[in-house]
């Protein structure tokens, strides 16, 4: 199994789940997606997240998805799986099951019944006692879709007490502040230098993140080779090439991420590019217009002639 641990780094694409138009699992697009992530140079997957569809799925159709996932990779690369849960029982459950699949580590966000500082604490003290000390795990901020705010001395008092948690991705917007200061009381030493992935809006602002100390991007867009080629140029001190990469593909990114229906548009994306059969999203969920079609288009032409321009 590979390692996953506080170095983790680089673009840890959290997918789709692809479905057939009636609704079921597509597993045969499973594999190609799969394939398409592992060319295209991504380290790591991470699946069953908030635009994997998790709270759409049943709990076996979980399973059968983290299973045909894993035996895909086939270890190549670490695969986190989303076990967030409205209890801990089965938290535990899906956590155990993933891990003996193969899994390296999952990722928790939290209940978004938590109000309080104290409330937050204790819920992932309970969350570590859930997953015991040999699960590796993700801390999920993400403000928009839980309705909880972690505040910055909130997250470090987590990491401190929690040993299994090696990664926080990041995605509380506007967050560039709050990515600063956490980085820079793991620089002074106050609590050990967890992982930072980046996850907001498909990386809308990967290069700025990276330049405040994020180690890479945990999210998703139709076009995943932008975030890994961002990501080694900026690794690579290339930070003028990494905005030139960024900038070609914006236009697009920020037209995914529009609300409703910015899941719609990347499925389409990834069903027009051959990478899964129908960008069918599982009920309830959005369709496309013509017009959205339309502008998708327009700016897929546009994008193309863009990266010839700085390539």
């Amino acid at each position: 199994m590979p390692v996953f641990d506080e170095s983790a780094k680089g673009v840890y694409l959290i997918t789709v789940t692809p479905f057939s138009d009636n609704g079921a699992l597509d597993l045969d697009s499973t594999d190609r997606m799969v394939d398409f992530c592992l060319e295209s140079g991504v380290d790591g997957l991470t699946i069953l997240g908030i635009m994997g569809e998790a709270t759409k799925l049943t709990a076996e159709e979980s399973r059968i998805f983290a299973r045909r996932v894993l035996d895909r990779v086939r270890g190549r690369v670490p695969v986190i799986v989303g076990a967030s849960a409205p209890g801990f029982a089965p938290m535990g459950e899906l956590a155990k099951s993933v891990m003996d699949m193969g899994a390296a580590g999952v990722m928790v966000a939290p209940a978004s019944t938590l109000r309080t500082d104290d409330q937050i604490i204790a819920y992932f003290d309970m969350v570590t006692e859930t997953l015991g000390d040999k699960v590796p795990w993700v801390l999920q901020d993400h403000p928009v879709s839980t309705g909880v705010q972690m505040a910055t001395p909130v997250v470090l008092r987590i990491m401190k007490n929690a040993p299994s948690c090696v990664m926080l991705k990041h995605e509380d917007s506007p967050g560039l502040a709050k990515l600063s200061a956490i980085r820079a009381a793991s620089d002074r030493g106050e609590v050990r230098r967890l992982s930072i992935l980046a996850g907001n809006g498909g990386g809308l602002f990967l290069p700025e993140e990276l330049s405040r100390g994020a180690d890479g991007a945990m999210t998703g867009f139709a076009y995943l080779e932008m975030m890994v080629e961002v990501c080694r140029a900026h690794a690579a001190g290339n930070v003028e090439q990494a905005h030139d990469i960024f900038d070609a593909y914006l236009p697009l990114a920020r037209y995914e991420q529009q609300t409703g229906v910015g899941l719609a548009v990347r499925k389409y994306i990834l069903a027009q590019r051959g990478v899964i059969a129908s960008s069918a999203v599982r009920k309830p969920g959005p369709k496309l217009s013509a017009q959205d079609i339309a502008d998708i288009e327009l700016l897929t032409r546009r994008q193309e002639k863009r990266l010839r321009e700085i390539q």
